[in-house]
């Protein structure tokens, strides 16, 4: 009696499944618990970047500071460069230093110019007699004119030159992250406050702090 009474359920379920299995495949969505999930969208590449936080100044101690008894220290790590009285910290603001294969000169450095409208010599665009860009972005050292064309060296304003081949910090884009030919890039307002109180000689210490 078992057998007879297992034999037509059996055949029941079966024949169950196989409708189902046909609809599914009808359908494309055979799914053994539940909906298809929904797709996440996919992240923008800038959402990967973590935001910096803007320049902050301690207005108080800011009062005390003077081109005398100022220090910079960059930190390659933080990304961040610190105008300071001593152990005190005057502003605190984004950098962005050097690429990899293009990295910031690290030590213990100091400021060997200062030139507020400062353009390089290595990097640049090449444009036209009537000032058209025709190419942008380009090497001095590795990249030939096209014709008709001369170098514009890219601006680097509140320049503050750190080596004898043309390291300095200055204001830049500043994509979170390391990102530029060796210079350590500064926002506007980070920049102008340390040339202002920076002169030839302050000691500029740029590493792992």
């Amino acid at each position: 009696m078992a057998a007879n009474f297992m034999g037509p359920k059996l055949s029941i379920l079966l024949r169950a499944l196989l409708l189902t299995g046909v609809a599914c495949s009808i359908n494309g969505q055979t799914r053994l618990f539940g909906p298809r999930p929904t797709p996440q969208p996919m992240r923008k590449a800038s959402e990967f970047i973590r935001r910096q936080e803007p320049l902050k100044v301690n207005r108080s101690l800011l009062k005390q500071a003077t081109t005398d008894n100022t220090r910079i220290v960059v930190s390659i790590p933080k990304q961040r460069a610190y105008l300071m009285i001593g152990d005190q910290i005057i502003a605190d603001g984004p950098v962005s230093s050097g690429r990899r294969g293009h990295e910031s000169p690290t030590g213990h450095l100091r400021v060997l110019e200062k030139d507020p409208n400062h353009h390089s010599n290595l990097y640049g665009d090449f444009v036209d007699a009537s000032g058209r860009l025709v190419r942008a972005g380009v090497s001095a050292r590795s990249d030939s004119a096209p014709s008709g064309t001369h170098f514009v060296g890219a601006p680097m304003k509140w320049f503050l030159r750190l080596t004898e081949d043309g390291v300095g910090m200055h204001v830049g884009i500043l994509p979170g992250y390391p990102a530029s030919h060796g210079c350590i890039r500064q926002s506007v307002d980070g920049a102008k406050l340390l040339y202002d109180y920076a002169k030839v000689g302050t000691p500029v210490d740029v590493g792992d702090y």
